[in-house]
């Protein structure tokens, strides 16, 4: 006898767990399937041990080149074993049993193992003692994305995936990256602040390719006081392990070129993971891209199967992940509910970091827009002043006629909290004068967005 569900989730990740939850906060009998490690991608080799590792690498470098505070430490040095286990143990290992914890807290039947399906009502799932069938009423699929491997690059030994570049055993000397978007940007900035001589190669003509250039160009610029090499226009063609180092072949403009390292990251983007879902036993099928079509309410072909986060359209986001799961779960326990967001933020965790939300200027004029800009550089705020950290700026997309807040870049300190205030302006449809009237606490780094208000408005006070 198989067991019975109302509601399956299939993967435990930031779009997993929260349906998850939210759907037996709302009434439902839930099951949760989960292949790996619970909390997924994101919380055991993505986005938590990523910022773990660059927080490591901002202390080192702090306590190397404190002297212009009169902090003077001649004897810094760095054990990479203690950094990886504070991370795993302290850091991931507290958040998955934390989210375990909330799971069966909210009466959710936690399944490890692999699912697929039988049918449109049934799955079938392999856990390490036995093949178990799961009879279900509604089913979310929040199944995630895997690193793409690309001809050249097979992933083995010291050719490796951000998830070993996560998991590395010892500091390497010399390591070489494939593709600068945010995962490769990220990690070479915090290899690079831990010591490591890294060597970025982006196929396109900048790193991180989908933000502005001039936000970019402040991120270059530090890339390049820390020694990272980026190599832009360059196609990668080859990696040899001969076991004790890795030769990478690539071309820049049809000429040949080669760098060895300790180790290759290949970092060019993800896939979803729908191939062995076997969906067309529930009917369902992917676009070109392996990617599950659904409709506002993230319903699939078949009305009682849902699917969210980055088996979906959009950018493969936690965030967004998370967004789409409470409105899936809602929508099964009845709510009349539908996607509705004007923006979400994307954020990239380089040094300094990179954040945007809404439209850009290029966009907004693209599309007919009758737009303008304010900009305010971080080096006229105290706080940022006070950190050390002056580099970048925050810039402000606005209509002309009405002062509506419709975009806002971040380049600097902060950018990943500061960005949320212009999440929510435009979320809340608010104007200049909205945010230059609401009172900032001081000295806070959020004065700068009080601050490019007032130049929107033509009346500046700090500039």
């Amino acid at each position: 006898m198989g067991k019975k569900t109302e509601t399956l989730v299939i993967g435990s990740g930031p779009g997993g767990y929260v349906a998850a939850i939210r759907a037996a906060q709302l009434g439902q009998q839930v099951t949760i399937v989960e292949g790996k490690h619970i909390g997924g991608v994101c919380l055991n080799v993505g986005c938590i041990p990523s910022k773990a590792l660059i927080h490591a690498g901002h202390i080192y470098q702090e306590s190397l080149h404190a002297t212009y505070l009169g902090i003077k430490n001649s004897q810094t040095e760095l054990d990479f074993a203690t950094t990886q286990k504070w991370k795993d143990e302290k850091v991931v290992r507290v958040l998955t049993s934390g989210i375990r914890m909330l799971l069966q807290k909210n009466n959710v039947k936690i399944v490890e193992g692999m699912a697929k399906f039988i049918s449109s009502k049934q799955v079938s799932v392999s856990t390490n003692e036995q093949e178990e069938v799961i009879d279900f009423q509604q089913a979310i699929i929040a199944t995630g994305s895997q690193p793409i491997e690309i001809p050249g690059f097979s992933f083995g030994g010291r050719i490796i995936d951000s998830t070993g570049g996560l998991s590395l055993k010892e500091l390497p000397k010399k390591l070489v990256i494939i593709g600068g978007g945010v995962i490769g940007s990220e990690l070479g900035g915090a290899y690079a602040n831990l010591g490591v001589d890294v060597t970025i190669l982006e196929g396109s003509s900048q790193l991180l390719p989908t933000y502005e250039k001039d936000l970019i160009q402040v991120v270059e610029t530090s890339f390049k006081k820390k020694g990272i090499k980026v190599v832009t226009n360059a196609i990668a063609q080859s990696a040899v392990d001969d076991g004790s180092q890795v030769n990478v072949h690539y071309t820049v403009n049809n000429q040949k070129n080669h760098v060895s390292a300790d180790y290759v990251m290949v970092t060019v983007g993800r896939r979803a993971n729908t191939a062995n879902l076997e969906l067309d036993k529930a009917g369902l099928a992917v676009n070109d891209i392996g990617l599950i079509p659904v409709n506002n309410q993230y319903q699939t072909k078949q009305s009682h199967i849902y699917a969210i986060g980055d088996v979906i359209e959009g950018p493969a986001l936690a965030h967004k992940a998370s967004y789409e799961a409470k409105v899936a779960a809602e929508v099964i326990c009845g709510k009349n509910v539908a996607k509705d967001y004007r923006v979400i933020p994307a954020i990239c965790f380089t040094d300094p970091e990179v954040a945007s939300v809404g439209w850009t200027l290029a966009e907004a004029k693209a599309a007919g827009k009758q737009v303008s800009r304010a900009v305010f550089p971080m080096k006229a705020n105290g706080r940022a002043l006070s950190l050390n950290a002056t580099e970048g700026f925050v810039r402000l997309i606005f209509e002309k006629e009405t002062e509506l807040v419709m975009g806002g870049q971040i380049v600097g300190v902060g950018a990943s909290d500061l960005i949320a205030e212009l999440t929510l302006a435009i979320e809340s449809c608010l104007t200049l004068e909205d945010i230059a009237l609401t009172i900032h606490g001081h000295p806070t780094l959020s004065e700068t967005i009080m601050d490019v208000s007032e130049i929107g408005l033509g009346l500046p006070i700090h500039m």
